[in-house]
C-alpha cells in the first residue's frame, strides 16, 4: 500500500514553476530519501504533504486521504520534523512535550521521548538557552509524540555533532522496525546513504531519478571503478585499455603505476585485467569503488543523468 501518493502534482509561485508534474509513490514501512539542490522544490513538496501549501494542479495523498481536505486528520497520524522550526525560548523542554502531547491527544511520557534523543538532563532548562544541537533533538522529540506512522524528517540531522547524527540514524531505524513509513529529506548525503532503502532526486522541480542507491548507479556512467596497481602502464597500455567496450573512463591515479577505470554495466573486469597484462603491464592488485552517493548526486543535478 502506498503511504504517500503524489499525482502530477504542480506548485506555482508567478512565473515560477517551483514543483512540475510530480509522481511519486512511498510504500508502507519504507524509509526514502528526498534529495535535490537548494530551490529544486524539496520543502514546497513537503509543505504540499503537509497543507501547508495548496497545489496549483495535480493531487496529493497520505493513507488515502487527500492532503488539502483531510489535512488536520492526517496531522494527527504524522511526525514532523521541518527544517529551521523555531522553538519557544521561554518554555523548557518538558513544557515543549507536554504541548505536543496535549495538541495530539497521546500519553507519551515527556521524560521518556527526551531521554531518548539524549537531552533528558536539560528537560527543565528553557529552551532559549539550548545548542543548535539540542534543539533539533527536541523538535525530533515532538515529532515522535503519538507514535505516528508517518514521519517527515527535514534536514534532521542539521547541527548535529557526529555522535548526535548517528542517534537519530537509530532512532530513525528504530521507528521504521516498528512499521514507520519515514519520508527523509537531507543535503548531508552520507547520513541518506546510511539509512534509506530508496532516494528520489529533485532537479528543479521534476524528479529525476527514483531508485535504490545501487540503482542509481547501474544509470550513470562511471557508477563502478576499478583500480588497478602495478607496474608498466605505458601510453600504449593506457589506449588499450580505453579502446575496451565498456570502459567509460581511465585515469591515471599515479602514471605508469596506478589506473582508476571506469566500468558500465557491460563492461567485464576480467576482461580489462587481461587486456592490461596482454598489453605488458604487470597487475600486482586490483579493487573496486563504487560511485558515493555524493558522485550520484552531482550526476543527476548537474550532469544531465536521469533514471
Amino acid at each position: 500500500m502506498a503511504v504517500i501518493e503524489l499525482d502530477g502534482l504542480t506548485k506555482q509561485f508567478g512565473s515560477l514553476t517551483a514543483v512540475q508534474g510530480l509522481d511519486l509513490r512511498i510504500g508502507n514501512g519504507e524509509i526514502f530519501g528526498f534529495l535535490g539542490p537548494n530551490g529544486a522544490g524539496k520543502s514546497t513538496t513537503i509543505n504540499i504533504v503537509l497543507d501547508f501549501v495548496k497545489p496549483t494542479s495535480g493531487s496529493a495523498t497520505v493513507f488515502g486521504m487527500d492532503c488539502q481536505r483531510q489535512g488536520t486528520q492526517l496531522r494527527q497520524r504524522i511526525g514532523v520534523l521541518p527544517e529551521g522550526y523555531d522553538i519557544y525560548d521561554r518554555l523548557t523542554g518538558r513544557q515543549h512535550l507536554e504541548f505536543a502531547i496535549e495538541s495530539k491527544n497521546a500519553t507519551n511520557d515527556p521524560q521518556q521521548l527526551l531521554e531518548r534523543v539524549g537531552i533528558a538532563e536539560a528537560a527543565d532548562r528553557k529552551a532559549g538557552g539550548y545548542s543548535k544541537g539540542m534543539a533539533q533533538r527536541l523538535t525530533l522529540a515532538m515529532a515522535l509524540v503519538g507514535d505516528p506512522e508517518l514521519l517527515i524528517l527535514d534536514e534532521p540531522t542539521t547541527g548535529l555533532d557526529p555522535n548526535g547524527a548517528r542517534q537519530i540514524r537509530e532512532i530513525i531505524r528504530e521507528e521504521n522496525r516498528r512499521g514507520t513509513t519515514v519520508f527523509f529529506s537531507s543535503h548531508i548525503l552520507g547520513q541518506v546513504e546510511a539509512v534509506c532503502d530508496r532516494v528520489g532526486i529533485l532537479r528543479e522541480g521534476q524528479l529525476v531519478a527514483d531508485d535504490s542507491i545501487e540503482g542509481l548507479r547501474e544509470n550513470v556512467p562511471g557508477g563502478e571503478s576499478l583500480v588497478v596497481e602495478g607496474s608498466g602502464f605505458t601510453d600504449s597500455v593506457v589506449a588499450s585499455v580505453r579502446a575496451l567496450a565498456g570502459v567509460e573512463t581511465v585515469d591515471e591515479r599515479e602514471p605508469g603505476s596506478v589506473l582508476a577505470i571506469s566500468l558500465n554495466s557491460s563492461s567485464s573486469k576480467t576482461a580489462v585485467l587481461s587486456e592490461i597484462e596482454n598489453a605488458g603491464a604487470t597487475v600486482s592488485d586490483f579493487s573496486t569503488q563504487e560511485a558515493s552517493l555524493e558522485d550520484l548526486f552531482a550526476a543527476y543535478t548537474t550532469g544531465g543523468a536521469r533514471a
